[in-house]
């Protein structure tokens, strides 16, 4: 029997540390398949935060995965500055051939490593490095591609192509474009050809089996993908010519996300106009003439889809057999087989409880869905499903499928879902974990420390999984309450659709009323909450600083801190208008603008707090940080201000991961008085 010490919340030791944490950050992402083997992109922490490139084979032992592109080749696209699936398979003579985005300077490369081994093979001998399909840009990273799919006749790829043409952020042109397999483009800008030229973003190009038809989704400013898109379909010639282009689902107030074609004749679409993201059918005459209206497949309220941040999502997949892969879900999501005719949904047997829209099919013939899928205590991983049934398989993690094998497992947080009332008695949703030790307990007369986390988006959501950088935190003793605010997806368009023209109001109380809510229930210590977010998590952490008395500190990572600045050309294109819905048409409600801003109130922000921001990122540059400092003029709370070199927005190199816990663990020890083993953090007024 272990016996029980009693130790102040925050100073519980613990055998998670920020390196740890670090190291182990990100998750494996866009796996894709051919025959055996099965592919997958993975974060690199520990190489300059660099993304590779991973395989193995469905007949492989667990851990056999094998790294395809050795440091510093960095799979990532910059499209949106967000990116989305950077690669694409394709046939070889021997085994898969790969196209993919390099991040360094955003060419599209061909790669032919050779098959995948089987367990017992000997290593192969040296390949050949990749080589560049497209020119190199006159200025670095000015032109960009996303979401390469093979096209007809196996000489080309197709893609999403962001061209740059100007000093501004915002002058962006983009197409659907050919890129030759041969090569000949990387020397001859003119051999890259525009298949189709529509709205100013796309994604999602697919191409139907026969060849003939490519379906996309296309939206202008000011919507974003999640407000207004519409899934567009046009002829293809002999040549490769698009022509007769036409709109066949979606418009203004439903977001089409994902269009996939079952055969020649039906496309299969996830789009809104009941209010969740449902699958529906369209199908087209033989002849290529009149298509039929969109036929909702199942009718739920639950999503079958999300936002489109990254470009290249698949939350579902038809299967050979007629029935559909689908992941679907609220709070959390499942996997599971669609009867498209009958509506019934059979979810998957795994001890996984939430499966982000990343499908593939895998196996000679199709028999595998793979997709990437984890739990509280299970990290994310790259898992097959056989379709007929039967033993699900890890790919990825390189230790076993328990999660007993998990050395920090005893030491995880056992999380709960959670629904809170907000304001006016509106539903607010969270997912709450306490803080947990398997020998340590705080006093008995306390509560505990909380801190808030505040995803970004805000059309985002935190779903509830392994995660090595809250256990870090609770395993101390502090407990951490990750709050999907209105505004987040996951709920139905009616709940993210609260945000509009409310942001920097319905976030923020929906944040305080959670907070409060644990206080009330005796489980959170009014004197020791705190608040933390990034991105638009940063904007919402900091404007309850500024504007509500009941966070004690924050912790404010690569936020957005004045509206007027970032409406008028402190940002990508993909946002650039995104303000016109969450605070109201520019520049008839300036003064709205100027009076949510944070940096307009830095006097009102009394709590101390640390300001963390990548010195490369061009969505919330650092100048937004520099201004509020700036308005602070010294006479401010204390606080810390920590820039990192080579970051963009998000932190991936691992020293800038641990630079940053730590920060926020001195902080909290600072403010809430309790010793902790993470270096001392000098605070300035």
């Amino acid at each position: 029997m272990v016996t029980m010490r009693t130790l102040p919340y925050g100073s519980w030791p613990s055998p998670i540390g920020a390196g740890a944490v670090a190291r182990h950050d990100g998750a494996p992402s866009w796996p894709a398949s051919m025959g055996e083997e099965v592919w997958w992109t993975e974060p690199r922490p520990q190489e300059d935060g660099r993304v590779t490139l991973c395989r193995t084979r469905l007949d492989s032992a667990p851990g056999r995965a094998e790294t395809v592109l050795p440091a510093p080749w960095n799979v990532r696209s910059r499209v949106h500055e967000y990116g989305g699936r950077p690669y694409v398979l394709l046939p070889g003579d021997n085994g898969p051939v790969v196209v993919f985005s390099e991040y360094g300077d955003q060419r599209l490369y061909r790669y032919e490593p050779g098959r995948a081994r089987h367990p017992h093979e000997p290593a192969p001998g040296p390949v050949a490095l990749p080589g560049a399909l497209t020119p190199a840009p006159e200025r670095p990273s000015a032109v960009r591609y996303v979401e390469p799919v093979a096209a007809p006749g196996g000489r080309e790829v197709w893609c999403v192509r962001e061209l740059h043409t100007g000093p501004a952020p915002t002058d962006v042109e983009r197409a659907i474009v050919a890129v030759p397999l041969d090569g000949s483009a990387a020397e001859d800008p003119e051999a890259v050809r525009v298949v189709v030229a529509d709205h100013h973003f796309l994604a999602c190009p697919r191409i139907s089996p026969d060849g003939a038809r490519l379906a996309w989704i296309g939206w202008d400013h000011p919507d974003m993908p999640w407000d207004s898109t519409r899934l567009r379909v046009c002829e293809l010639g002999a040549d490769g010519g698009a022509s007769s282009p036409r709109t066949v689902a979606g418009g203004a107030g439903e977001a089409v996300v994902q269009a996939e074609w079952a055969d020649t004749d039906t496309l299969l679409c996830v789009t809104d106009p009941g209010g969740w993201w449902n699958p529906h059918r369209i199908t087209f005459d033989a002849d290529g003439g009149t298509r039929r209206a969109p036929v909702r497949l199942v009718e739920r309220e639950e999503e079958f889809g999300g936002p489109l941040w990254q470009l290249g999502a698949s939350w579902f997949l038809p299967l050979r057999d007629g029935r559909i892969a689908a992941v679907h879900g609220r709070a959390a999501n499942a996997l599971g087989v669609l009867d498209p005719d009958s509506g019934e949904i059979t979810d998957v047997a795994t001890p996984h409880s939430e499966w982000p829209g990343k499908l593939a099919l895998g196996g000679a013939a199709g028999d595998s869905i793979i997709g990437v899928a984890a739990s509280p205590h299970i990290a994310a991983e790259v898992v097959a499903v056989p379709v007929a049934g039967g033993a699900w398989q890890s790919l990825s993690r390189p230790r076993g499928t328990e999660a007993a094998e998990d050395p920090y497992a005893d030491h995880l947080p056992n999380p709960e879902a959670r629904v809170f009332s907000g304001t006016g008695g509106r539903e607010v949703h969270a997912n709450v974990y306490p803080p947990h030790h398997p020998d340590v307990a705080g006093p008995a007369d306390e509560a505990p420390p909380y801190v808030v986390f505040v995803h970004g988006g805000p059309t985002s959501r935190t779903p509830m999984v392994h995660d090595l950088e809250i256990a870090y935190f609770t395993n101390r003793g502090i407990g951490v309450a990750e709050v999907n605010y209105g505004g987040s997806t996951g709920h139905g368009r009616a709940y993210r659709e609260r945000l509009r023209e409310n942001w920097g109001v319905v976030d923020v109380e929906d944040c305080v009323a959670v907070a409060r809510a644990l206080v009330s229930e005796g489980l959170a210590a009014p004197e020791r909450l705190a608040i933390r977010g990034g991105s638009a998590g940063g904007w919402t952490t900091a404007a309850a600083l500024a504007f509500t008395d009941v966070f004690r500190c924050g912790t404010i990572q690569y936020p957005i801190l004045d509206l007027v600045g970032w409406r008028t050309g402190e940002t990508h294109d993909f946002e650039s208008q995104y303000l016109e819905s969450l605070v109201g048409p520019w520049p008839e409600v300036r003064e709205r603008y100027e009076t949510r801003s944070p940096v307009n109130h830095a006097e009102a922000i009394t709590a101390p707090f640390v300001l963390l921001q990548g010195l490369e990122d061009e969505i919330c540059p650092p100048v937004q940080c520099e201004r509020l400092l700036e308005r602070l003029g010294g006479r401010g709370p204390a606080h810390a201000y920590l820039t990192f070199p080579g970051e963009q927005h998000g932190f991936r190199q691992e020293a800038t991961i641990v630079a940053a816990l730590h920060a926020e663990m001195s902080l909290y020890a600072q403010v809430f008085g309790f010793e902790t083993d993470a270096p001392p953090l000098e605070l300035r007024r």
